[in-house]
This record gives C-alpha cells, sequence and structure tokens, in this order.
C-alpha cells in the first residue's frame, strides 16, 4: 500500500488521528479499492470510529495487490505511536507539504514521511501487527430517529458541560426541542447534584426526524472528539439512533470522506421494550433486570466465537471462526459441580448475568464455551492438608 498526502489534506489526516485517539489504543489500517480505512474500537468494545478516505483524497493512491487466494492486506499498529507522528497540527499546517505513507508487509514496516519546508524530511518507521478487519455490524436505515445538524450547533451545546462530565442524555422534548442533559445516576442525591439541561430548537437542525419522548445517554468523550473534528471540517453531523440500549450512530459524510462512530447507551430500566433486533444485537431473550445495572455493565467485549448451529447466535461477518472446540464432559460431573456450588454460594451472592454484545450480537455468559475451562492448574487445592 502507498498513499500520498498533500497540501490541507495533512492536517485533516491529522485531525482524524487526535479524533480516534480518543478512543482506542490501536489503530486499525485497512487498504481497499474504496479507499484507505482508519478504525479503532475501545477497550470495553463500547465505541466504534471508522474513517474511509476516498483515493480522490490522496495525490496518489495503491491499495496493493491482492495475494492468491488472500484479500488485501491489513494490519494494526499502537495509536500513540501513530499519534505522534501527527502530534502537533499548527506544524503540519505550516511546515508539512506532504505526507507519504507507505506499508511494507515483508519489512514488517510502516513508515510514513513527512516532506517538510526547506528539504527536510521525518522519517517514521512504525511496527504493526497483522491483524483480521474490524467492523460494527449496524444499519442506520432502521433508526427510528434521524438528527442533522451543523457541528458548530452542537459542539456550542456541550461546551456548557464540563470536561470531566462521563454521560449525556441527548432527548425529543414538546414543540420539536432537542434536549442535551447531564446524565444523574438513580443513586445519586437530588438536593447535592447540578442539573444541566440545554434545550435546542427545531429550527437550528437541519433535519429533525424523531419519535415524541425519546431519549437515550451516551458517553461525551468520544462524542466530544468528533465533534471537534467535524467542526474543523465544517461538515454537518447526523444522529441515528433507537430504543435506550441500543447504539447510537453518528455520521458525517463528503465526497472524498466518509466517519462512522457508533457508542453504546444506557439501557433504561424503565423500559419494557422488545429485544434489539438490528445494529448487530440478534433476537434473544431480553436480559434480567440486573443487566441495566449501569452503563459499564452494558459494555462488553465484542464476541468472536465460532457460530454454533443451532444457538440461535449469528456469526460476526468479519471475524474468523476458529475458535476451538469446548473439552466434552460428563453430565453427571457437571450437575455434581451444579450442586456444590449451590451449597457453597454465599447468601446476598447476585444472580449470573448475561452481557449482550453491542455490536457483534452475541450473548457471554458465566461457565460459557468462552471461559477457559481447560486453563492448565498451577497448584492443586490445598484442602484438607496440613
Amino acid at each position: 500500500m502507498k498513499c500520498i498526502v498533500v497540501g490541507g489534506n495533512v492536517k485533516v489526516f491529522g485531525r482524524a488521528v487526535h479524533s480516534l485517539s480518543r478512543i482506542g489504543d490501536e489503530l486499525y489500517l485497512e487498504p481497499t479499492e474504496s479507499g484507505l480505512s482508519l478504525r479503532t474500537v475501545n477497550s470495553s468494545r463500547s465505541a466504534f470510529a471508522s474513517f474511509l478516505f476516498a483515493p480522490l483524497f490522496f495525490q496518489r493512491y495503491e491499495a496493493g495487490d491482492p495475494q492468491p487466494d488472500r484479500e488485501l492486506f491489513r494490519c494494526k499498529v499502537l495509536m500513540k505511536s501513530f499519534l505522534g507522528v501527527f502530534r502537533s497540527l499548527p506544524s503540519l499546517e505550516k511546515t508539512v507539504g506532504k505526507c507519504l505513507i507507505l506499508l511494507k508487509p515483508r519489512a514488517s514496516r510502516l513508515v510514513v514521511q513527512l516532506h517538510c519546508k526547506y528539504g527536510v524530511t521525518k522519517t517514521h518507521n512504525l511496527a504493526f501487527q497483522e491483524c483480521e478487519r474490524l467492523q460494527a455490524v449496524f444499519d442506520t436505515q432502521r433508526c427510528a430517529s434521524t438528527l442533522c445538524a451543523p457541528a458548530r450547533v452542537l459542539a456550542e451545546a456541550v461546551v456548557h458541560f464540563p470536561q470531566t462530565l462521563a454521560e449525556v442524555t441527548l432527548g425529543a422534548g414538546p414543540g420539536g426541542k432537542i434536549s442535551l442533559r447531564n446524565y444523574v445516576e438513580e443513586e445519586a442525591e437530588r438536593s447535592k447534584t447540578m442539573v444541566t439541561e440545554l434545550c435546542l430548537a427545531e429550527d437550528e437542525f437541519q433535519t429533525v426526524a424523531v419519535a415524541p419522548g425519546s431519549h437515550i445517554t451516551f458517553c461525551l468523550k468520544e462524542f466530544r472528539g468528533l465533534l471537534t473534528f467535524a467542526e474543523a471540517s465544517n461538515l454537518p453531523l447526523t444522529i441515528h439512533y433507537d430504543a435506550p440500549g441500543r447504539p447510537v450512530i453518528f455520521s458525517l459524510d463528503d465526497t472524498v470522506l466518509e466517519v462512522h462512530l457508533v457508542l453504546a447507551t444506557l439501557l433504561d430500566t424503565e423500559s419494557n421494550s422488545q429485544p434489539p433486533t438490528a445494529n448487530g444485537v440478534s433476537h434473544l431473550p431480553g436480559p434480567s433486570d440486573d443487566f441495566a445495572d449501569d452503563l459499564e455493565s452494558y459494555m462488553v467485549a465484542m464476541e468472536t466465537s465460532a457460530y454454533e448451529e443451532g444457538s440461535g447466535v449469528p456469526p460476526s461477518p468479519t471475524f474468523p471462526l476458529r475458535t476451538p472446540r469446548p473439552a466434552e464432559s460428563d453430565p453427571e460431573e457437571e450437575e455434581e459441580e451444579e450442586e456444590e456450588a449451590e451449597e457453597g454460594a454465599v447468601p446476598g451472592t447476585p444472580p449470573h448475568k448475561k452481557f449482550r454484545s453491542l455490536f457483534f450480537g452475541s450473548v457471554l455468559t458465566p461457565g460459557g464455551p468462552s471461559l477457559a475451562r481447560s486453563q492448565e492448574v498451577l497448584a492443586e487445592d490445598s484442602d484438607g492438608e496440613y
């Protein structure tokens, strides 16, 4: 893969890297025929971002020749290392005239060259790791509510919230008003909690097609990162969302750029909505009440295990199905283990919870095949030995 970025597009590319750095610790690079894709996901798999730069964005773009019986090469690098190349955005605009990105699979190096003024060339050789494709499953067409507004309007709205605020609630109020309010936990004491709420009129949006009374709660940190990029690029931001607990999708569209940010939303404990049917969540029984304790309990890792026939859980369309089959166990031994676990249970211990993956439509249950039950025992149980 070889691509050359020139002029003001170097700073745009740097802004994209800065926006992605607010989400994940690893940057996934995937050269395709439709352009260069930069993606990342946070450690809890609750936030996914994708930047797709079209070939017209570059002065020269070569995706590379696919190997026989294989797809185009893709890799991931440490976000901290890649961000170091584009750390100073003002310097990129003033001194850098051209940026060369070269992927060398045989040498296991990602080369980034910055051609600066006065003939100065800065070369960065970054180590990478070959990886599978990273892709969140979502469908904006199935979302019940859609909002579109200039990024400046939303940026001026969130500036009223403190930087330490974790979650914000977006809701549709009476008269077509759209409100933004800091999320307050139910356990918090109302008399000692400060609530900030901002209402935007319908005419401040380019598109308003929302369900009356709908609301969602999502993390503000990742949203701020996308707003910074959108405002600097002067692009309108589109928000697609559905019921609480289903992912919200933020989109930016341009002739040479396509951006998607997918965030988890807090499941409403008072809502009796049906289980999610779109945006990467499969048709599964509704989670227990314990599932909606807080946002962290809903933000779980993506499932990449193999699809077992008859399980009712669809496989991930992008991750390989190479999970080893679990070792067969004796049913009688399993019953004995369950009886012992029940006898030794501590009173007041909460029941087991089912965790639903946000973007990959799977359910992780304690004791399932995903747990490493066959892990080697390093020390035997010493009960009864003196």
